[in-house]
């Protein structure tokens, strides 16, 4: 059984305010009795892609961190300084400095694959060519026998709020559902952006959107507003099992 914890839309930008909640969440994570398996982050981990943002954000999530942290952008997230800020890599990566920023990880006999679906100067989402022929590089040298989560930022489905599903939705969703109905050892998809707990399925999938740290989306039946900012800070717990189900739990604090 793999057990991983799922953090989501952190916004720091260097506020007391993001920074609290945000450090709020990796004190819960880090008091827990049983360390998880590892730690995603899934986009939009800092506000304005600013080094400075990117310095805080590996302060918060990886100082004392006693598993894996994981991590890929969101809109919010510049790739020069995702990479060389937060994850102390080199900014001419392979493709240059505004190529995709992707990576794979073996957890528990478990393959995940954070996915870049940020576009350089858009809101939008999409997973570009040189994601898709990492993807498929990957997939294909994993043979099949391995179970693999598949991890990003953007919906590639409704999500019944209207600003939301028109204007920052993934492009071309139809794309990775085949590649998803080909490949039946990818057991699940996490994804962030939404600022709200959901779960869906897709392409015969689960896909479960994780809560945001900074702020909980306003759904069009809870009234005025796009978002709650006095919301608690909210996170996910994923369970793979060895039946490759898989499982979340919603918390907040």
């Amino acid at each position: 059984m793999l057990v991983l914890a799922q953090v989501s839309d952190l916004h720091l930008d260097l506020t007391a305010r993001t920074t609290e909640r945000a450090e709020r969440v990796m004190d819960h994570l880090r008091a827990l009795p049983r360390p998880v398996d590892a730690l995603l982050v899934t986009g939009d981990i800092a506000d304005h892609g600013e080094e400075a943002e990117y310095k805080e954000a590996a302060r918060v999530l990886f100082t004392d961190a006693p598993w894996p942290v994981l991590t890929c952008p969101g809109n919010h997230d510049r790739r020069p300084a995702f990479r060389t800020a937060l994850l102390g890599a080199a900014a001419d990566a392979s493709g240059g400095a505004e190529a995709p920023v992707n990576s794979a990880h073996r957890v528990g006999g478990v393959e995940i694959l954070m996915l870049d679906s940020s576009v350089p100067g858009s809101d939008e989402g999409l997973l570009d060519e040189a994601t898709y022929a990492w993807l498929e590089g990957r997939l294909g040298a994993l043979g099949g026998g391995t179970p693999v989560l598949l991890a990003f930022h953007h919906h590639p489905v409704a999500l019944h709020h209207p600003r939301l599903d028109s204007a920052w939705p993934l492009q071309e969703p139809g794309r990775l559902a085949a590649l998803v109905e080909r490949h039946p050892e990818i057991v699940g998809l996490v994804i962030g952006h939404a600022h709200t707990p959901a779960a869906t399925t897709f392409a015969g999938r689960p896909l479960v959107v994780g809560p945001g740290v900074v702020s909980t989306l306003r759904l069009p039946w809870e009234g005025e507003g796009l978002v709650d900012l006095d919301a608690p800070a909210g996170f996910a717990f994923h369970v793979l099992d060895d039946e490759r189900r898989l499982t979340t739990h919603f918390r907040v604090v």
